[in-house]
């Protein structure tokens, strides 16, 4: 017999949006230490990142970056980025700017984030429904029944997040982000059934239950009621089709 779940290990973790760019050698500084790896994106300094080379050719990474780093500095009106090994470390000495191949160098949020604070979430799938009830039928004593097949799919989904006064965690990212006019790179991970194990602890996805997403937010909801939790409720929807992970090993 199955075992019911509970909502009590249930988690949502984010990757913010606007954090996902490409740059080419031609955009890499070597006099100041930046790249530009596109304009009025969501980097904030200590994020960490995945640095990819691209495909084709025979790309090469600029002497001195590294696959996985930490943004030092961002600055989204020219769009120029600084890098370092650790968060709040020294910049990293960029020495050449390295080989294009024949799609550009990649750069995105490395690991979703948990974000803390969050009362529920849910998500809805639907389908649309393609009526092809077609004429001709043999009349009888009941109405003839129409047909219906089933169409695209689509789905929204909510998370209601409780307001602190802590505006440098995920939490308050995901709530500004809903103004970000770039959402590329928004992710949500929903976990109906999240387990931590290993040291330092951490979700283990082989043994957890998840519906994962790339999404845009369409609305923040903001309400104040005298002696209750202020609670902000979040929308999104997802922007391709979502990964369902409901296996557990």
């Amino acid at each position: 017999m199955a075992t019911v779940l509970s909502g009590t290990s249930g988690a949502l973790y984010y990757k913010p949006a606007g954090t996902s760019g490409t740059f080419k050698a031609a955009d890499v500084t070597i006099g100041s230490d930046s790249i530009n790896v596109g304009t009025f994106l969501n980097f904030k300094p200590g994020d960490e990142v995945s640095i990819g080379t691209g495909t084709g050719g025979s790309p090469v990474l600029p002497a001195g970056l590294t696959a996985t780093c930490f943004i030092k500095d961002y600055v989204p009106g020219t769009g120029a980025a600084t890098f370092s090994a650790s968060a709040g470390g020294t910049i990293l000495d960029l020495t050449d700017v390295g080989t294009d191949g024949s799609t550009p160098f990649t750069i995105a949020f490395k690991d979703f984030q948990a974000v803390a604070n969050v009362r529920s979430w849910n998500f809805e799938i639907t389908r649309d429904e393609i009526d092809v009830t077609s004429i001709g039928g043999t009349l009888g004593q009941s109405a003839p029944f129409r047909t219906f097949i089933s169409g695209f799919a689509d789905g929204t989904g909510s998370a209601e997040v409780y307001f602190t006064d802590d505006d440098t965690g995920i939490s308050a990212r995901l709530i500004e982000d809903v103004t970000q006019r770039n959402q590329v790179g928004a992710t949500f991970k929903l976990y109906m059934d999240a387990v931590v194990s290993g040291t330092p602890a951490a979700i283990n996805d082989a043994a957890s239950r998840s519906i994962q997403m790339e999404a845009v937010l369409t609305s923040a909801s903001f309400s104040v009621t005298p002696d209750d939790a202020q609670a902000i409720s979040i929308n999104f929807r997802p922007t391709a089709a979502p990964t369902f992970d409901f296996g557990k090993s």
